[in-house]
C-alpha cells in the first residue's frame, strides 16, 4: 500500500558507525552497565562496526547518495530488523562454539538460540524536494512533517492499525515538529477504557542534521515499530450500524494552556461527552489577538447522532457541556464565548 501511494521501497545496509549510531539517539558507548548497539567483530567497514538501531540512518545515507546524483524529489520507505543488544553482557548466552560434524544437544541449541540479540521488525520513511511537482495549474509543495504522518497512517493502516497522533521529543527530529505515533492499547479487558502506548515518530529531521548530511531544505521522516503495531492491531473488523436519523452538529472552542497537546484534549472531550458523540475532530488551534499569552483556543467540530430516534438540541448540548467539563477538569480548560 505505501509504494502504491508514491514511495519508493529501498534497502540499506545494517552497519553504521558511531556518529550515525549518536545522531538518532543511540549512543555507541555503554550506559550503565547496558549495551547500546551490536558491535562487530570482523565488520566490512571499519567506519560501520555496529548493527542498526533504527533504519533511519540508512534511509538519509541513501538519500543523500541520490542528492548527490542530482535526485532532489525523494519518497524513500524500508522496511526491515534492527538489532537490539541484552540489556547487560550477563545476559548474553554461550559464545561457545560446538564442535562440528555433530548434532548439538537440545540444550546447546537453547543456549544458542538465547544468545541471538532481539530483531524486531520495523518501518521507516523519509521524505524531501516537492511532494507536487510544479505543474500547469499547480504550484509546487514542498514535503513536510505532514507527509510524514500521512505516510506513517497508511502504513498502520495495512495491518488494520489506527494511529494516535501527540506532541513528541526525539534527539533527531526538529522540537515543535515531532509527532509521537501511538496506538490505543485496553487498560482493562472489563472496560472500554484504554491507554496509548508508543510505537513510532514521524516530524523532520534536525536543520543541522539535514545540513550535515548535504540534504536540501527540510526533510520529513517517521519510523514505526512494525512488530509491536502488527500485535496491537485489531484482529478482527470493527462495525457499526448506520443510522437512519439526522446528525446534530455542534462546535466547541476551549481555551487552556498552550504547551498541551490537542490530542489530548480531543480524547478527553471525546470521551466526557459520552455516546451520543458520533465524531469529533479539531479544525482551529488559534494563538493570537484575544487570547493571553501562554494560551491557545482550540476548536472542535462535534457531531452528535441517536441510533433510535431523532436527537434533541438540548441532548446534543448536553453531551457537548459534558465534554466541556472533562476537558476543564483534566486541563483547566475554559469555554470561549
Amino acid at each position: 500500500m505505501i509504494t502504491a501511494a508514491g514511495l519508493d521501497e529501498v534497502q540499506s545496509y545494517p552497519f553504521v558507525g558511531r556518529a550515525q549510531l549518536d545522531a538518532f539517539g543511540v549512543g555507541a558507548e555503554a550506559v550503565e552497565g547496558a549495551l547500546p548497539a551490536i558491535r562487530l567483530a570482523n565488520p566490512l567497514d571499519g567506519e560501520a562496526p555496529f548493527m542498526r538501531r533504527s533504519l533511519l540512518p540508512g534511509l538519509v545515507a541513501a538519500a543523500q547518495r541520490n542528492v548527490s546524483r542530482g535526485l532532489t524529489d525523494l519518497s524513500l520507505v524500508e522496511f526491515g530488523a534492527v538489532y537490539v543488544p541484552f540489556a547487560s553482557a550477563e545476559d548474553i548466552g554461550t559464545s561457545e562454539v560446538p564442535p562440528l560434524a555433530e548434532k548439538p544437544s537440545d540444550g546447546v541449541l537453547a543456549e544458542l538460540e538465547a544468545s541471538i540479540p532481539a530483531q524486531p521488525l520495523r518501518a521507516a520513511g523519509l521524505l524531501l524536494g516537492d511532494a507536487i511537482a510544479k505543474q500547469p495549474g499547480e504550484s509546487p509543495r514542498t514535503a513536510d512533517w505532514a507527509d510524514a504522518l500521512d505516510a506513517a497512517r497508511i502504513v498502520a493502516g495495512a495491518v488494520s492499525a489506527e494511529l494516535v497522533v501527540r506532541q513528541g521529543v526525539h534527539r533527531a527530529f526538529h522540537p515543535g515538529r515531532t509527532a509521537e505515533l501511538c496506538v490505543r492499547v485496553a487498560s482493562d479487558v472489563d472496560t472500554d477504557e484504554g491507554g496509548l502506548e508508543v510505537v513510532g515518530v514521524a516530524g523532520e529531521l534536525l536543520p543541522e542534521l539535514v545540513a550535515d548530511h548535504h540534504l536540501p531544505g527540510r526533510v520529513a521522516a517517521f519510523e514505526l515499530d512494525l512488530d509491536r503495531l502488527i500485535e496491537l492491531a485489531a484482529r478482527e473488523p470493527e462495525t457499526h450500524p448506520l443510522s437512519t436519523y439526522p446528525a446534530a452538529t455542534q462546535d466547541l472552542t476551549l481555551v487552556l494552556a498552550a504547551d498541551v497537546p490537542a490530542g489530548d484534549v480531543l480524547a478527553v472531550v471525546e470521551a466526557g461527552a459520552g455516546e451520543l458523540l458520533e465524531g469529533a475532530r479539531i479544525v482551529d488551534d488559534y494563538r493570537g489577538t484575544g487570547i493571553e499569552e501562554g494560551q491557545k483556543a482550540l476548536t472542535f467540530a462535534l457531531r452528535f447522532r441517536a441510533p433510535d430516534r431523532t436527537l434533541k438540541a438540548e441532548e446534543a448540548s448536553e453531551a457537548r457541556l459534558a465534554g466541556v467539563a472533562a476537558a476543564e477538569l483534566a486541563f483547566g480548560a475554559k469555554l470561549r464565548d
